[in-house]
């Protein structure tokens, strides 16, 4: 699920991904025959895709990458090296129209005989870049050090993304523009603006990147996860997917599953085909309220910092005050009702941003009216980040409608957001907004590939906090059940999005096991939470 957070203010909140030299040591494992994989393809019925898919990866694992130094605009250090593999738009017709997809790598820390091969990352969205992983060696991070001794870090932009032809659903500067409507609506004319929105913003979709549409799905992510596995060289895959990217890796599970040697998945969308993407989004909804209500505690709990009240309830009144506040007049002129909610959720999206939304929140009540604009407000300044911005956006309304079909009668939408909205106030309504361009989505919707253990598929990796709010903890439980041999990390009474990367040893050490001897414990862990912020 993706991080719905505007792209301007995404970096400066921090991520759930610590940003962590090496010299790259060449060296690539023997890749498998491609043409020997077409041919059975064809033998066993499988379909069209899946030759084009076959037929893709053994181009690909001829050609190999080319590989030199990144663009200085890319904002990745040497040693770190960028290249592209093509793949085809549309599997179906693989000498058809090809794309070019951006990759990065930066070679394992140790010694030739310690490589273990290429580890790829995905961090989820839809609509994230994972060009900036290699970066977790060249930074240093220290939870990835015995990792990267093993491995090479392996980045990509996924079809659509950044640098990987990317796609456009509306002008950037008018994306960014503030201040928005407030997403909770006041009237049955509020609603109407409000689809008319989302049904423009589909239709720009299709005026602007019309011919990527029909083939921006996960399946199709999934293929070109294959063919870079190829390009490296690399007989089986090794990967790492933070949120969306557990979709992307259970769906690859799926459809290749003797391709995969080991695989760590970390805050797990529910991969069952009811709940993609219609429901999960409904259920994100409940979890968000139930982290934000954890965030507030918080809050109350270091009332001699903050300021905001000693109670939940009272952090909870002078946040609808601010709300009530920014409504009537937008705060600096640029900071509405939507607007905060852009800032503020990055509390129950992240511990790490605990500190930075409770202290901007408690700088305002102070009268330090700046501190939130310069938090909450977009920089028009900012062409390229809005140019990501609206990229991503695009990005993941795009997967998202194209990988299934949604409900088109506005009476459902209406229905199951006013009844959630009740309850669950803090994030549905804006959260139905952002989706509801998938009503009227101008291209056929896909059927979700039903999520299932195949024939050679290893013991997956499924880390999870137990109180995630972007993906609840039933999607973990789910995905287990459905690949067999799996074992789930719990953290209990957390939840931060994005596990893997925060220092929690009884994690962390399983993670290293797991990537370095493919080991699984005897049965499934929980582990005592990651320790909570200290302001």
């Amino acid at each position: 699920m993706r991080d719905t957070r505007p792209k301007w203010r995404a970096t400066a909140l921090g991520s759930a991904g610590v940003l962590v030299t090496a010299t790259l040591i060449a060296g690539a494992v023997a890749a498998p025959s491609a043409s020997a994989s077409a041919s059975v393809a064809a033998r066993h019925g499988q379909d069209r895709e899946a030759v084009g898919a076959a037929t893709a990866a053994a181009r690909a694992a001829k050609a190999g990458i080319d590989w030199q130094d990144c663009p200085a605009d890319w904002g990745l250090e040497k040693p770190i090296q960028c290249g592209y593999v093509t793949v085809p738009l549309n599997y179906a017709k693989p000498y058809g129209k090809q794309i070019k997809l951006a990759v990065d790598r930066i070679g394992n820390t140790g010694t030739k005989e310690e490589r273990q091969g290429a580890l790829i990352y995905n961090p989820g969205g839809p609509g994230g870049s994972g060009l900036r992983f290699p970066r977790r060696v060249t930074t240093k991070a220290p939870v990835w050090v015995n990792t990267s001794k093993a491995y090479d870090f392996v980045g990509f932009d996924p079809r659509g993304v950044g640098h990987s032809a990317p796609i456009s659903c509306v002008d950037p500067q008018e994306f960014v523009k503030a201040p928005k409507a407030d997403p909770v609506p006041d009237s049955e004319a509020d609603k109407l603006a409000q689809r008319k929105l989302a049904r423009e913003y589909a239709e720009g979709c299709y005026e602007r990147s019309g011919e990527m549409l029909p083939y921006m799905t996960t399946p199709n992510t999934a293929r070109d996860l294959d063919v870079i596995r190829a390009a490296l060289g690399e007989k089986k895959l090794n990967y790492l997917g933070v949120s969306y990217g557990t979709y992307l890796g259970a769906v690859y599970g799926t459809l290749f599953p003797g391709h995969v040697r080991r695989m760590v998945v970390d805050s797990v969308v529910n991969p069952s085909r009811e709940k993609i993407w219609y429901e999960a989004n409904l259920d994100q909804d409940v979890a968000f309220e139930g982290r934000w209500k954890d965030w507030e505690d918080w809050v109350a709990a270091n009332d001699a910092v903050f300021h905001l009240g000693t109670t939940r309830d009272a952090v909870q009144a002078k946040w609808l005050e601010l709300r009530a506040t920014a409504k009537k007049n937008p705060i600096g002129g640029v900071v509405g009702p939507a607007e905060l909610i852009g800032f503020f959720q990055g509390a129950p999206y992240y511990d790490s941003s605990w500190i930075p939304v409770a202290t901007v929140f408690s700088k305002y009540v102070a009268g330090d009216t700046q501190a939130l604009v310069d938090a909450a407000a977009p920089d028009l300044s900012d062409t390229a980040g809005n140019i990501a911005s609206e990229n991503g956006n695009a990005v993941y309304t795009a997967v998202e409608c194209t990988d299934a079909k949604w409900p088109t009668s506005w009476k459902k939408w209406d229905r199951d957001n006013t009844r959630l909205h009740q309850d669950y106030p803090f994030l549905t309504w804006a959260n139905a907004w952002m989706n509801l361009p998938c009503a009227t989505w101008p291209v056929k919707q896909q059927t979700p590939v039903n999520v299932k253990t195949g024939t050679g598929l290893p013991g997956v990796l499924i880390v999870q906090s137990e109180r995630d709010a972007a993906t609840p903890y039933g999607g973990a439980v789910e995905l287990h059940k459905r690949f067999k041999g799996s074992r789930l990390i719990t953290e209990k009474d957390a939840g931060s999005h994005g596990v893997t990367s925060l220092v929690n040893p009884c994690i962390n050490q399983r993670v290293d096991t797991y990537l370095l001897t493919g080991k699984l414990d005897a049965t499934d862990v929980t582990c005592a939470p990651h320790a909570t912020p200290q302001p």
